[in-house]
């Protein structure tokens, strides 16, 4: 131990003001923050020291220890025992002994105006300027964040405080020589209480002058709001950096100055918090003085220094190459533009420039300007690549890893175009999984794929902590991707998969009549007979696989489900207007004759394709009724994954009522809204645009109506056929004929809903025609034509209550609705109502037993 003499300071600080040194923190950054510490740590050991109890105690142990250990006494213990005496009253001696340096110190005080001012600011002025927020200026995101005075935005704001205070408090005398040393001494004495000189140990800086009562007014009662607002403000700003950063590393390179600021801030309030919480003054709002959320910004720190540690790989090589790509080339312009410039200096100068140009970062990938961005189909999966290491060599991280085209430098012409890139292993996992096969017409389950998927990702998440993977965007990439048509690559995807296999394998054979709607299994089933499908209808059309779908391709890959989906509509309901075109003339002596059944009965024989007509409304009524198990599936994801949202959507579509005059602008555009979102509506968005194209003038009205005229005057054909037979197991018929009440109910509402018509007229007119058909069918003498007849009666109850048994419901109440809507005052005689009108009649009696609303 060796006494504490001032001699080598004095001669250090008369050194400096013998030569003149010049003090700026903005030039001189390390010589002025060395000057400033030195003073700073010579004023708090003597401060410290003259805290210090029984030191001449102290001190006269030391002396004897000394001399029992070394047989004599210390030589420099007469010079210890005098300054002792000389610092009694450390303040006094202090001042004496700097009035010589007051203008050094002056200088370099005032040099930290500018810098002080800016960086002791509220919140409210940070916010505005939307300090550390990467989302304010999105266009410059990837542009370099760069300071004139990039050592000092790291500097901490309790360091300046103290070089100030404790700066003024030995140099008195500069406070009066200029106006900007008092008003820096004001901001630094407002911005905190005290000053630590060692551990616990601090200065209470307001109680020295008497004249600092304004100043310690202000500072009790605004230092606490003010910082208590700052650290509020960071925890939204350094969260949003945090996630922003996390998400995509290879922003680190250009905004590593945001990390770093971000860092300095906290730790400055984090400072001033420990500081004043041990030594909190007398105030009505001593709640300043405590944070309950101080955890969340140490946290967030220990997340961006952690990220900054992972990420080390994607600064070394941004700034590297800024240095040897941009800073070389600015450094040889200036050199060049000297005009006066000596030989020596000029080969320094010139070995500075030759040295950032040779600067490299072997190995790895290159992070050079602008080149932060990785596209979903690239290979490299961002920066944390470069955090491998050795194991970056490993057969399987160069397959994950892939390389990069050759970069230029900054500011330099961005026409490169990549080389064709091998489709990367996670897109070829997940899309494998499904275990597609053309040829075969064979997929795996959605659930089964769904689980494996998620398997996959559980793996995904636990490579990362192996060889440094960006797991998150790993993820998100492929998952997006798989929403869509096609990936990146133009490959395939599950949503085209599962589309094309639903279309040409399940809804394929339903058609044919291998697989049935099962309204009671709310599934399609496989019918047991020669021919049948390879696999089980029901296993792939269920509640649980449809929820299982949705869940892998979401709301994007539903739409696109949905669109093929109605696009196949569409064409069967072309070709129906084909075949009424060419029936019109028949047709249209059948509406007119709707009241005379003799009449018609000598119509119909001369009617063409009516069963043509009625296979391709079942052909559209299993289309719909699939999509309504599908839209069903997509609705408890929605409602489980964004309940909040789904509320919303729900309550608009009740805004929609039976009542209403639905208009294509209008209504329309919330029925696409709730069908986005998986609910059913009563008139199918999706099948009023397919329908609408090329769908506005009159003959096409006159089309529509006759088509209705068409399949209700068919509907007798049905009672023929064997399969017509209700089946009490599956709730549904083996030829799926169940499925023409979806389609009669949505096609007809879609298409007068384009034509701006009344449904519930030509619904009335459907129901008309269809009871005097029906009524002509129990006529029939042909027992063999009218077997089924009580099959098809049982029909016109499905219409009536809207299809909903044919899939999902056709919209909140629809089944009532649509009840409503048909059995209102039907213009038939008693006599000629068909026997399902008596089980209306049980719903809602009228006077004399007439359907009525």
């Amino acid at each position: 131990m060796s006494p504490l003499s001032p001699d080598h300071v004095y001669e250090l600080l008369n050194t400096i003001d013998a030569n003149q040194c010049f003090f700026d923190i903005h030039v001189n950054y390390d010589f002025t923050k060395g000057y400033l510490d030195l003073v700073v740590t010579y004023v708090s050991l003597v401060l410290l020291l003259a805290r210090t109890e029984d030191r001449r105690a102290l001190v006269g142990m030391y002396h004897c220890a000394h001399e029992m250990s070394h047989g004599a006494s210390d030589p420099s213990f007469a010079r210890l025992g005098q300054m002792l005496l000389e610092y009694e009253h450390p303040l006094k001696k202090l001042t004496e002994e700097f009035g010589p340096h007051t203008k050094v110190g002056r200088d370099a005080l005032l040099s930290l105006h500018f810098l002080f001012a800016r960086r002791n600011q509220g919140a409210e002025q940070w916010r505005s300027d939307q300090l550390l927020s990467l989302l304010s200026t999105a266009g410059a995101m990837l542009s370099p964040a760069s300071s004139d005075t990039m050592a000092c935005e790291y500097l901490s704001l309790e360091v300046m405080e103290r070089w100030i205070l404790m700066g003024f408090l030995v140099c008195p005398g500069a406070l009066g020589m200029s106006p900007q040393c008092l008003e820096l001494w004001r901001l630094a004495l407002q911005g905190s209480l005290y000053l630590t000189l060692l551990r616990d140990e601090v200065l209470q800086v307001h109680k020295r002058v008497a004249d600092l009562k304004e100043c310690k007014e202000h500072a009790v009662a605004q230092s606490g709001p003010l910082h208590r607002g700052r650290r509020a403000y960071l925890r939204g700003a350094v969260r949003e950096l945090e996630a922003l950063l996390e998400d995509q590393p290879g922003l680190l390179g250009p905004k590593a100055l945001f990390v770093f600021m971000a860092l300095s801030f906290c730790r400055d309030e984090v400072s001033w918090l420990v500081r004043h919480a041990e030594h909190v003054t007398k105030t009505k709002t001593p709640e300043d003085f405590t944070d309950s959320h101080i955890a969340e910004m140490l946290f967030l720190m220990e997340q961006l220094r952690s990220l900054v540690r992972r990420q080390v790989g994607v600064l070394q090589r941004y700034h590297v190459q800024y240095l040897a790509r941009f800073d070389a080339l600015v450094l040889s312009e200036i050199i060049q533009n000297l005009s006066v410039c000596p030989e020596e200096e000029s080969i320094i100068l010139s070995s500075f420039v030759s040295s950032l140009s040779a600067l490299s970062v072997k190995g790895g990938r290159d992070h050079v300007p602008g080149d932060t961005a990785w596209g979903p189909g690239d290979t490299a999966w961002g920066p944390g690549d470069t955090a491998w290491g050795p194991m970056s060599s490993h057969p399987a991280a160069q397959q994950l890893r892939g390389g990069s085209g050759d970069t230029g430098a900054p500011g330099g012409p961005t026409g490169w175009v990549p080389p064709p890139q091998p489709r990367p292993v996670p897109f070829r996992a997940v899309v494998a999984m499904a275990g597609y096969s053309q040829a075969t017409q064979e997929v795996a389950r959605p659930s089964e794929v769904l689980v494996g998927l998620g398997a996959y990702v559980t793996f995904i998440q636990s490579l990362a902590h192996l060889v440094g993977l960006d797991t998150g965007r790993i993820i998100r990439s492929v998952l997006l991707q798989q929403t869509q048509p096609r990936d990146a690559a133009g490959e395939q995807t599950l949503t085209t998969i599962y589309t094309n296999w639903y279309l040409e394998a399940l809804l394929r054979q339903a058609s044919m009549g291998a697989i049935v709607l099962a309204p009671a299994l709310q599934a399609f089933t496989t019918v047991p007979r020669e021919g049948e499908p390879s696999f089980s209808a029901a296993e792939f059309s269920d509640v649980s696989e449809m929820r299982a779908l949705a869940e892998l391709i979401g709301p994007y890959g539903m739409k696109f489900l949905s669109d093929n989906l109605m696009w196949h509509v569409s064409s069967q309901v072309t070709e129906l207007k084909k075949l009424v075109n060419e029936n019109m003339d028949t047709l249209v002596q059948l509406r007119s004759s709707s009241c005379k059944p003799e009449q018609m009965a000598a119509l119909l024989p001369r009617l063409t394709s009516a069963d043509n007509v009625l296979k391709r409304m079942t052909i559209i009524g299993e289309i719909l009724s699939f999509r309504a198990m599908a839209q069903q599936g997509l609705r408890e994801v929605f409602s489980h994954h964004c309940p909040f949202l789904m509320g919303p959507i729900e309550c608009l579509t009740d805004v929609v009522t039976p009542d209403t005059d639905i208009q294509v602008g209008t209504e329309v555009g919330i029925f696409e809204l709730a069908s986005a979102a998986g609910i059913p509506c009563e008139i199918d968005p999706a099948l009023v645009n397919v329908l609408a194209d090329g769908s506005s003038s009159e003959e096409d009205y006159k089309v529509a109506c006759l088509l209705l005229v068409f399949v209700a005057v068919s509907l007798p054909l049905l009672a023929s056929d064997p399969a017509s037979i209700y089946n009490t197991e599956t709730d549904g018929y083996n030829n799926n004929i169940h499925c023409l009440a979806k389609a009669i109910i949505h096609v007809s509402a879609a298409l007068f809903t384009v034509h701006n018509k009344n449904i519930e007229t030509h619904l009335k007119e459907f129901l008309l025609l269809a009871s005097v058909s029906l009524l002509q069918l129990g006529q029939e003498t042909d027992k063999l034509r009218a077997r089924n007849r009580d099959s098809v009666c049982l029909l016109m109850h499905l219409v009536s209550s809207g299809g909903s048994r044919g899939g999902a419901s056709g919209g909140p109440g629809g089944g009532l609705r649509v009840v409503s809507l048909l059995c209102r005052a039907p213009a038939v005689p008693r006599l000629l109502q068909p026997p399902w009108c008596s089980a209306f009649a049980q719903l809602c009696p009228g006077p004399g037993g007439r359907i009525q609303l």
